[in-house]
């Protein structure tokens, strides 16, 4: 499979864009059979939590960024995380 060019990432981030969390780490995994998680929310700032997937064989890089909240709920504290941004980049190799 060859990688991924410019505009094919593009596609992708909209595609990506307008789903949920875990539609979006569903689809991304489903992309590539050698797919690798490099992180799963790892908070790399404040409120700002990062999940990213490197996908060798397409040379692509997909982070997914959350925001997140503790929201009350009856008495009890319940995290809630949003999907806020998603960055689709190309690997070091992939020079298309």
């Amino acid at each position: 499979m060859p990688y991924l060019n410019d505009a094919q990432r593009e596609q992708l981030l909209n595609d990506l864009k307008r789903l949920k969390f875990n539609q979006a780490k569903g689809r991304v995994r489903g992309m590539d059979p050698k797919n690798r998680l490099v992180y799963y929310r790892n908070a790399q700032g404040v409120n700002r939590w990062m999940t990213r997937y490197d996908l060798p064989t397409l040379g692509t890089r997909v982070t997914l960024v959350e925001t997140h909240a503790d929201v009350a709920n009856h008495g009890k504290l319940k995290s809630e995380f949003d999907m806020a941004e998603v960055i689709v980049e190309p690997l070091p190799g992939n020079n298309t």
